[in-house]
């Protein structure tokens, strides 16, 4: 007989028998919602609610409700601050000192979050949330993000329930290359049908809401929103670019001016707070060409509209919630991964590839794209002068261990958990986030997780600072380190090294701060104290000892990811053979080709008038593309906007369609076509990618994203039989694919 106390019993019928249910995790009772959106390169004065003159109503109305942090710090990177962001851990300690690109080959620096560190989606889900992930990853290793895997460190794998975005560090807003779940798929929508993905992504955002309200209402959910405004390429609908036409014609100075003033009449910033002197290199506005400040001023065009754009964009969800009844018991936490990048150079840029590839851009260049900025036709990132106006007042960039590379805007809502809304300047960081979260449900970061010990929780939560601005803050220190820079917080006080990359770092410089008194970081107070400096220049390396920040690496990332690959990497690879079927190939898997010969053969069936694309990788920034028009075989290649061509007629019906690429010097070469047996055309290459061809992927059979070239329509899908194709590696480059680079 089964007592009352026992959950159920089998019995050998249903009569002798009493049914149970397994009760499923639930969090408290009244746990919130939870929405955490993290913005990419936006600096500490960009939002309107920090200064800026760019338009966020959306953005500010939820700090005017709500908390904005002044004294918020993430990591000089993405991929390093979303790991933290979402462990709670310091990024070396749990693998990701650097990007999630490559694996370098130490611990720290594998590109991937260990499964010793638990993410806040893990427990939440454990804990009886719903979680969803829509937008970027950019946390698994870019030659783990094929179609097969492996699928350790995708989003699903990672406690999200689902998955909408790029797993990719940088997308293309109107052609990007999305995954749903652990499948590629393309994008609903073409950019002529008025397709942008910050709108896509909010679309899927605003269904998940409304699933889970329809199907679940009592269960709570987190949802990570990862948006790609503003890394570039900024890109955004015509309308808003039009709307910001003319309005930094005054140039970046006057604007940097203004911002920090209202940052101190607003209280965003303490009184007394001097503004940055220049970055090095960044030039007075009245004294550049007025060919540069046309151009420039077009590139900080794109970034605002981008930014207003997103705003209205997160506006729609914000209104759903109010709609659904929910907002009130609603956490929303906005903030940024790092700060503004400095990766458009002096100058700016039209396209990207070309910093990746540590390449300029001509002034020529830039103009010649003028009309396009910000549209689907080329990937503009605007010069260092715009990007050090968006850190106001701060010096220097992403990157950068000094402020403008490390101090970001964090805004906090949450209706009925805080009451008393305005500014608060206690110290914290990006590892405080997810110990915040456990917090507010009551779950805590468990021990041990499907067997593995996991790593102690590194942050403390921010919740004591909701009840109050008055509050000390309850962090003592913070290590920073990126490419070789490197700074510690302690009390108030920062130490910060600026590293010269391929510099000895026992001539790098330590400079001292007293931040309580000196918010932007102006007064270098080392020859004052040096007792205080050389206590947290010890301090520094006995917390990179502990965290796991070592070896020092001040290597160009796009380098490492080119030349270090895991015993299991596709890059390794001499010979790759493609299938039609296939989806898309992710950049971070695709041949390397790189400063050596190749041979692409594509083994057909055609026939007099069929055409079309045979293999097209990269986008509109760079990439080569092999295809078949107009009875002729063609080869382009786009070397950061150079165009090279050659083409050749075709004969009878071809089997073997092909492109020799031969090596005749450093970064430069010879392509041949060829029809069967025969050489049918012929041209010099004068330059090619050194670290990278383009951020797109690789198809065959069409070019149905951001365009190789512009010489077909789009897709241009090809019309005969496309049995398969070759890539075929020489072993003439400056590396073998072959072997781990010492």
């Amino acid at each position: 007989m089964t007592t009352a106390s026992e959950p159920g019993h089998v019995g050998t019928t249903y009569a002798d028998s009493r049914p149970w249910w397994p009760e499923p995790p639930r969090p408290p009772e009244g746990s919130p919602d939870i929405i955490l959106v993290v913005l990419d390169d936006v600096g500490f004065g960009t939002l309107g609610c920090y200064g800026s003159e760019i338009a966020t109503p959306a953005i500010d109305a939820l700090a005017g409700n709500g908390l904005r942090y002044t004294n918020f710090h993430v990591t000089p990177l993405c991929s390093p601050t979303r790991a933290s962001l979402l462990t709670g851990r310091n990024h070396h300690s749990v693998g990701m000192s650097l990007l999630s690109n490559a694996d370098s080959g130490f611990p720290s620096k594998r590109g991937t979050i260990t499964p010793h560190a638990a993410t806040v989606a893990e427990v939440l889900k454990d804990n009886g949330y719903s979680t969803a992930c829509y937008g970027k990853w950019h946390l698994a290793p870019l030659d783990q993000t094929s179609s097969v895997g492996p699928f350790d460190q995708w989003p699903l794998a990672r406690g999200f329930e689902r998955y909408y975005g790029f797993l990719e560090g940088i997308s293309d807003q109107f052609y990007p290359e999305l995954v749903q779940d652990n499948q590629r798929v393309e994008p609903p929508k073409t950019p002529e049908e008025g397709y942008h993905l910050t709108e896509d992504l909010v679309d899927h955002a605003i269904d998940f809401v409304s699933d889970q309200k329809s199907s679940a209402p009592d269960k709570p959910y987190f949802l990570y929103l990862a948006l790609g405004t503003a890394h570039t390429p900024h890109q955004a609908p015509r309308e808003y670019l039009e709307r910001v036409r003319g309005r930094y014609d005054q140039g970046w100075d006057e604007v940097r001016a203004a911002r920090h003033a209202e940052q101190l009449r607003a209280g965003v910033i303490p009184p007394g707070t001097d503004l940055a002197p220049r970055n090095d290199s960044v030039v007075p506005w009245d004294e550049l060409p007025a060919d540069d400040r046309r151009v420039m001023a077009r590139m900080q065009e794109a970034f605002a509209a981008m930014v207003e754009h997103t705003d209205d964009q997160l506006a729609r969800l914000f209104a759903h919630l109010e709609r659904l009844g929910t907002r009130e018991n609603t956490m929303i936490v906005l903030m940024s991964d790092n700060g503004a990048s400095q990766e458009g150079g002096r100058d700016g840029t039209v396209n990207t590839i070309a910093y990746e590839n540590g390449d300029s851009v001509t002034t020529a260049q830039n103009l010649a794209g003028l009309d396009e900025i910000g549209g689907p036709r080329n990937h503009s990132n605007y010069p260092w002068g715009w990007a050090q106006a968006a850190n106001t007042p701060l010096k220097r960039y992403k990157q950068n261990t000094h402020a403008g590379g490390v101090r970001a805007p964090l805004v906090v809502s949450w209706p009925r958990g805080i009451t008393d809304s305005g500014l608060r300047s206690q110290f914290h960081h990006v590892i405080d986030v997810a110990p915040t979260i456990l917090d507010l449900v009551g779950a805590d970061m468990p021990e041990l997780r499907h067997g593995l010990p996991q790593l102690p929780v590194h942050g403390t939560s921010l919740r004591y600072t909701f009840g109050g601005a008055d509050e000390t803050t309850r962090r003592g220190t913070q290590y920073f380190e990126m490419y070789g820079h490197r700074a510690i917080w302690h009390e108030g006080w920062k130490a910060v090294a600026y590293h010269e990359r391929g510099t000895s770092y026992d001539d790098d410089v330590w400079e001292l701060y007293h931040l309580d008194e000196d918010f932007s970081e102006c007064h270098n107070l080392a020859a004052q104290h040096p007792e205080v400096l050389q206590n947290l220049i010890g301090r520094w390396w006995s917390e990179a000892a502990r965290y796991d920040v070592f070896p020092l690496d001040d290597r160009n990332f796009a380098e490492r990811a080119a030349r270090y690959h895991s015993a299991s990497s596709p890059r390794r690879r001499r010979s790759y053979r493609y299938y039609p079927g296939m989806t898309r190939v992710p950049g971070g898997i695709t041949p390397l080709i790189y400063d050596r010969s190749f041979t692409i053969e594509a083994a057909v069936d055609m026939t007099a008038g069929d055409e079309g694309v045979l293999v097209a990788h990269g986008d509109v920034c760079g990439g080569h593309v092999l295809y078949v028009r107009n009875g002729q075989l063609h080869y382009e290649y786009n070397h950061q906007g150079t165009r090279y061509h050659v083409a050749g007629p075709l004969h009878g019906s071809p089997e073997r369609l092909a492109m020799r690429f031969t090596k005749t010097g450093q970064l430069c070469g010879k392509a041949s076509l060829w029809c069967d047996d025969s050489e049918i055309g012929v041209g010099t290459i004068a330059s090619t990618a050194r670290f990278m061809i383009g951020w797109q992927g690789l198809t065959i059979g069409r070019d149905s994203l951001s365009p190789v070239s512009w010489d077909y329509p789009r897709g241009f899908a090809f019309t005969g039989a496309l049995r398969h194709l070759d890539f075929t590696l020489a072993d003439d480059g400056p590396f073998d694919v072959h072997e781990v680079i010492d």
